[in-house]
């Protein structure tokens, strides 16, 4: 017979901190909510990111994201009373300290009823601007 191998312990680590609150059991993280009201045509521009597949929104923020971390956005957009809720994934994350830069991530919308009407709205309201070369908070 042979003896039982021996592993020297493990050093024990610090699980890490879920914003969301505890989590429990294999229940499901909620995603960080991201809120954004944009009240101008140019803020909107500068927020959209047409070059990804579903349309994105740039938001703003100094916490921590991970790329393909799922967040909620609330966005209200210009005078329209309709509140945009979506879920979609962090696509972008500009650190802050980025030189000539606002920290926050891109929102890549879902593909979805929700994210498909956000996306026709932005599109709508931005006409031709979308095609401008001006820079944005992303490129």
């Amino acid at each position: 017979m042979n003896a039982p191998v021996t592993m020297p312990p493990r050093p024990a680590t610090a699980a890490p901190v879920n914003p969301a609150g505890p989590v429990t059991g294999g229940a499901p993280q909620r995603p960080n909510v991201l809120s954004l009201s944009i009240k101008d045509q140019a803020g909107l521009y500068a927020a959209y990111m047409p070059f990804l597949a579903r349309g994105g929104i740039f938001v703003p923020s100094n916490r921590p994201f991970r790329l393909g971390e799922q967040v909620f956005l609330v966005l209200s957009l210009l005078d329209r009373p309709q509140k945009y809720q979506v879920q979609g994934t962090v696509a972008w994350i500009t650190p802050a300290g980025t030189p000539m830069k606002t920290p926050g991530v891109g929102v890549h919308l879902p593909d979805d009823d929700n994210g498909r009407m956000l996306k026709r709205a932005v599109e709508e309201l931005l006409g031709k601007t979308i095609e401008s070369g001006r820079p944005t908070q992303t490129l």
